[in-house]
């Protein structure tokens, strides 16, 4: 994992200064009404932005700015600036964890700005009802989202990170990406993906920006949901049962004690964890809360993701 290291708008102007005669390629995209301009010296980078993100018109203000370059002496780091909502992203090989620091610039944005608040896990709308997979790292949040795609009464708004939008009636759900980050072993997981992934080039983690559009048509992808169900997933070989229902209490401690299961949060003061643990308070009593521990078979697991999501 990368390290994040807070800086001031002083360092911000010199560093910027400092490097932008290597800024080969400039990209303006949408992320959620935001403008978000991408600085790079790497083509490779730059396309794989480009199919990931919306684009924004180049006479749009950015609201946001990520810089992108190789700087070895630098390590792996991201130096971000809270004020001028400007990364700079040293020695990232790998593009996730780029796509994942763009969206935690813009939600730090909209959380300060807008109450918009951002959640780090899949949303989709299954037979009309908004459902959401919310888990740490390596518990199946991917693999069980793409499980419940297959169903034809099932659209996709995002597999990773989606934006909410709270009121007095039910949470709204926005995803924000125009095409989804997948991994290589999906197709040995769930069959109908398998055309998918022989037609893909894939990076060197296993993973690549595709259009799941060529896999469930063009209805199986929709901009938004009503949020009804939140599933939460923990993998535990020691907890033989496999589902519950939570209250806000127990499902809040959960998330808490996982860091709101993101790990690409920029700014974790505490007047940040207030303001994200209010939220997920609101957004957890205005939905179903259950959760899944996927230690058993995929199968199971999934069986039981599926009877959550359509009861």
């Amino acid at each position: 994992m990368y390290a994040v290291k807070l800086i001031g708008p002083h360092e911000t102007k010199e560093l910027f200064e400092e490097l932008e005669g290597r800024f080969l390629y400039s990209v303006k995209s949408e992320i959620h009404g935001a403008c978000v301009r991408l600085l790079t010296d790497q083509e490779r980078t730059k396309e794989v932005w480009e199919n990931n993100f919306y684009n924004m018109s180049e006479n749009v203000r950015s609201h946001c700015r990520l810089i992108v370059l190789d700087r070895p002496e630098e390590g792996l780091t991201v130096k971000y600036d809270p004020l001028s909502r400007t990364a700079f992203l040293f020695n990232f090989e790998y593009y996730g964890w780029i796509k994942s620091v763009a969206l935690a610039v813009v939600s730090d944005l909209l959380e300060d700005q807008h109450r918009i608040y951002s959640v780090h896990g899949a949303a989709l709308d299954v037979a009309g009802t908004g459902v959401s997979l919310i888990a740490p790292s390596k518990t199946g949040k991917t693999t069980h989202s793409w499980g419940l795609l297959r169903g034809n009464d099932s659209r996709l708004v995002t597999d990773d990170w989606y934006f909410v939008h709270l009121s007095e009636r039910s949470p709204l759900a926005y995803g924000s990406e125009k095409n989804f980050y997948i991994d290589e072993d999906i197709g040995g997981i769930w069959s109908e993906y398998r055309s998918l992934v022989d037609e893909t080039r894939f990076d060197n983690k296993g993973r690549a920006i595709v259009n799941v559009r060529w896999a469930v048509g063009l209805g199986g992808v929709v901009p938004l949901t009503t949020m009804r169900k939140i599933i939460l997933l923990k993998r535990d070989q020691n907890d033989s049962e496999i589902s519950r229902k939570m209250d806000t209490r127990e499902a809040l401690q959960y998330l808490t004690a996982n860091d709101f299961c993101n790990p690409h949060q920029l700014v974790k003061d505490a007047r940040k964890v207030e303001l994200r643990t209010a939220f997920f308070r609101r957004y957890l009593d205005k939905c179903e809360v259950h959760m899944v521990n996927t230690a058993a078979a995929v199968n199971l697991s999934h069986q039981e993701i599926q009877r959550i999501a359509r009861s």
